[in-house]
């Protein structure tokens, strides 16, 4: 970090508190301000480095932080609140410290502050995770409670959106009126939350086809339209990555080590970063790996062999590290996927 006066700040609601350290580590102010003295203080103060963990609301007071001319760094709350920076018991001054000091030694990558676009792309994924969460959990839930009088019904929302109609109007079907009326009301809803779910899809295909980013990435296997703006939403423009494997490591996808007196012990990926993420990229590559038999290209030829030697599910992970990092190579260096990128 640059020589300048650090202050970390721990985030809440309608109360901060703040920790000022100077360039040579030593500590010169605490104190604790309300939500609307906070940026009021901050902008008497000359020029200075401002350090929060990477929260709630962190991004919105980043980008009002940068406006008044101060530098700003977004630290990862898991990589900030651990013993090596903690002292004594915990509070939120010893929290906002805390922070002061790990931004000061700047071994931790800090978090990009994600501009309006990106916070609004962000926001729709996760409104559309929740829309989908929450029709699966009814279909669910409405089909355990049929089994309870004696009727079966087959997975999937297009059975139970077609078979509800049909069991509220067969009268010798052993239903009683308190159950069809709360029937009803189910299928109201699940019809609601299909709508909405069409809605939200096809809004995805219309960012994705006007995206020149997504329009890029749709050309890996295994990127549709929810993978490709998954992955451009929790990269951003990629260039907090230094090369394709920090975006590997940073999104969990390299071993884990547990290492001792020169000898190296590899385990199972570290699952670190959005599990979300991670978990539609793993989804979308199963398809490929699937579909992969028999295929000569350098990439199947590749990933068959890894399949053959190392099991299915450890080849999903390889090939999701390897197209990650040619995805990074798309998004941060604008480049255009081609076949020969992932050969090696």
């Amino acid at each position: 970090m640059s020589a300048l006066t650090i202050t970390g700040i721990d985030l809440a609601k309608t109360k901060f508190y703040l920790f000022n350290i100077n360039e040579y580590g030593k500590p010169t102010e605490k104190l604790k301000l309300t939500r609307i003295q906070l940026l009021h203080w901050i902008a008497q103060k000359p020029q200075m480095t401002v350090a929060m963990e990477a929260c709630s609301a962190s991004h919105h007071w980043a980008r009002e932080i940068k406006k008044l001319g101060h530098q700003v760094v977004l630290l990862p709350a898991q990589h900030v609140k651990v013993k090596a920076y903690q002292r004594r018991q915990k509070n939120d001054y010893n929290d906002a410290q805390a922070t002061a000091e790990a931004c000061q030694h700047g071994t931790i990558r800090p978090v990009p502050v994600k501009t309006l676009e990106q916070q609004d792309l962000q926001t729709f994924l996760k409104m559309r995770q929740l829309v989908s969460m929450e029709r699966t959990q009814l279909i669910n839930h409405v089909r355990g409670l049929l089994a309870e009088y004696g009727i079966v019904l087959n997975k999937g929302a297009t059975e139970l959106r077609q078979k509800l109609p049909e069991l509220l109007e067969n009268a010798d079907n052993g239903l009683t009126d308190v159950m069809r009326a709360l029937l009803h009301w189910q299928l109201i809803r699940l019809i609601a939350l299909g709508d909405e779910l069409e809605w939200y899809n096809s809004e995805q295909q219309k960012y994705v086809r006007h995206d020149p980013v997504c329009q890029r990435l749709l050309e890996i296997p295994g990127f549709g339209p929810l993978v490709s703006q998954a992955i451009k939403s929790w990269m951003g423009d990629g260039k907090q990555f230094n090369r394709g494997r920090d975006a590997s490591a940073a999104l969990g996808l390299v071993p884990r080590q547990f290492s001792t007196g020169g000898k190296q012990v590899l385990l199972g990926i570290t699952k670190r970063g959005n599990h979300w993420v991670r978990s539609m990229l793993i989804y979308g590559l199963r398809a490929v790996l699937f579909r992969t038999g028999g295929k000569t290209d350098p990439l199947s030829v590749w990933v068959n062999r890894i399949r053959e030697k190392r099991g299915f599910n450890r080849a999903v992970v390889a090939l999701a590290n390897k197209l990650l990092r040619i995805a990074w190579v798309i998004i941060a260096r604008h480049e255009v996927y081609s076949p020969i990128m992932a050969k090696n």
